[in-house]
């Protein structure tokens, strides 16, 4: 089951500060009149009349401020995201913790993702987290290989922009660890995709379309309007757009930039990777 967070966050927000508006609005006025008739009827011999906030409305007036601050830093600035899987190895790898920049593309409501501000477009090359189109709710996380109006086709491990094949440059055999260590034996190279270089991965006599991926199957396809093609860089090991098709714009989450943290309980010893901390995603 998915847990929709933000969800969460904006009905927590509405409840608390519902709490707080309805009893400063409603009851505090009472309670303080209560207190003030309560100390001038004896003159004030007992004592200073104490006010006492119930203590819903304390709770409420506490965590409301902090929960929209969550709410809008989440939503507007920057979101957590941990990497589940290897299909964007050697990249990211499993137990990466990332950091995506949720204002990179524009400005969205949360919940219902609708863009209010515009600030950029996606690049080729960027690494994006998106709704995943078939069910429009699980996070995934790809590189862009096709804007739109892009020609995209992909044949003998090479991808081809626009009819122009990409450049890849062999630097050897993968040796993976932990979670990554299936793919070692994988052939690493730097792909220059329109002049944003990164890593990837190929196994060698393994099919350009993994098993029941059809979206390449007739040939080059285009890019349609506000929609756009993404492949991992584990190429033989990647559920992306060559097997369901395009990302829409409005499914668009953000642009992972950082690896805050890596936790893989399948290394050997501290299962945290103090190297990759920090690491800026490129």
């Amino acid at each position: 089951m998915n847990f929709d967070f933000p969800a969460f966050l904006v009905l927590a927000s509405a409840v608390t500060g519902g709490i707080w508006l309805v009893d400063a609005l409603a009851f505090a006025p009472r309670r303080r009149r209560l207190v003030q008739a309560a100390a001038a009827a004896d003159g004030g011999m007992s004592g200073v009349a104490v006010y006492r906030e119930p203590v819903l409305v304390e709770y409420a007036r506490s965590f409301c401020p902090v929960i929209f601050a969550v709410l809008l830093l989440r939503s507007f600035v920057v979101e957590p995201f941990r990497i589940p899987s290897n299909s964007m190895m050697p990249t990211l790898l499993t137990g990466d913790f990332i950091l995506v920049n949720k204002f990179a593309y524009g400005l969205r409501l949360p919940v219902s993702n609708t863009k209010i501000v515009n600030l950029g477009e996606p690049r080729h090359g960027d690494v994006v987290v998106f709704k995943y189109p078939q069910d429009g709710k699980t996070d995934y996380i790809k590189r862009i290989i096709g804007l739109p109006g892009d020609e995209i086709w992909y044949q003998n491990k090479t991808v081809y922009l626009n009819g122009q094949p990409q450049g890849q440059l062999p630097i050897g055999r993968y040796a993976g660890v932990a979670s990554g260590a299936v793919m070692t034996g994988a052939r690493e190279a730097v792909e220059n995709l329109d002049g944003v270089e990164h890593h990837t991965l190929i196994r060698q006599g393994a099919p350009d379309l993994p098993p029941g991926c059809r979206a390449l199957a007739a040939g080059p396809i285009r890019v349609p309007p506000n929609q756009y093609f993404v492949m991992g860089d584990n190429r033989d090991n990647s559920n992306d757009s060559r097997c369901w098709g395009f990302v829409p714009e409005a499914n668009l989450v953000g642009k992972a930039f950082a690896i805050w943290m890596h936790w893989d309980s399948e290394r050997d010893g501290i299962p945290i990777a103090w190297d990759r901390l920090g690491h800026v995603i490129r």
